[in-house]
């Protein structure tokens, strides 16, 4: 049963996020799954959830539906009860997908599970880093963002209102959000793996900062 749901879910997702957006589609939730299986082999945690989570954590992301954060609960519920999966599954896997998301940081999060801290792990591993680079410009210019601009600085006190509708240059999100991920992971390994990309980032700016401003 529990290969069977998988595969099911993989090929449900893929048909989702067939024309999703490069930093948000199907190879995104790959790397996720693939990250919160390696994590979670030194946590203590139920990997089926584990894996249904990280593959429906990202079905229908707000930002793409107007900030309506149900749809991707109420699509994730329907599909997981339309598979007969067990309830207590489809309920934590419910409040994983409600409860990942970064939302500038400033919201208290109403839910907690080993689970839940294993995927939002994964899920910010894949925020940061060279991928993680190159999801940020990739979605910047989806919405016809600014790269740079120094006048525009950014904001790191925003509101989740305000984190949500933001249309700020590519750069400040590394400010507003990808170089405050590395103190918020959940898990040693999760940890450990993000201390590394957040230096990569950090050599990353240093750069961007010289070119930009024309030094050899």
């Amino acid at each position: 049963m529990d290969e069977d749901i998988i595969s099911k879910t993989i090929a449900f997702v893929k048909e989702r996020l067939l024309n999703a957006e490069g930093g948000h589609d199907w190879f995104h939730t790959h790397r996720v799954l693939k990250n919160a299986q390696l994590i979670a082999k030194t946590e203590n945690v139920d990997m089926i959830v584990v894996s249904l989570g990280a593959l429906l954590h990202d079905i229908a992301d707000s930002k793409f539906y107007n900030g309506d954060e149900g749809i991707g609960p109420k699509i994730s519920r329907e599909f997981l009860f339309k598979n007969n999966v067990d309830s207590t599954i489809i309920e934590n896997v419910i409040r994983i997908i409600e409860n990942i998301s970064f939302k500038g940081g400033k919201e208290n999060q109403k839910f907690r599970s080993p689970e839940l801290d294993v995927i939002q792990d994964a899920d910010r591993l894949d925020a940061i880093g060279a991928i993680g680079i190159a999801r940020c410009f990739n979605y910047g210019g989806f919405k016809n963002r600014k790269i740079y601009d120094p006048e525009i600085k950014p904001n790191l006190k925003m509101t989740k209102e305000e984190y949500k509708s933001s249309s700020a240059p590519t750069i400040n999100h590394f400010y507003e959000k990808l170089l405050l991920l590395k103190d918020r992971m959940n898990t040693k390994t999760g940890r450990q793996i993000a201390e590394k990309r957040h230096q990569y980032m950090e050599r990353f700016l240093k750069q961007f900062y010289a070119e930009w401003d024309g030094v050899k």
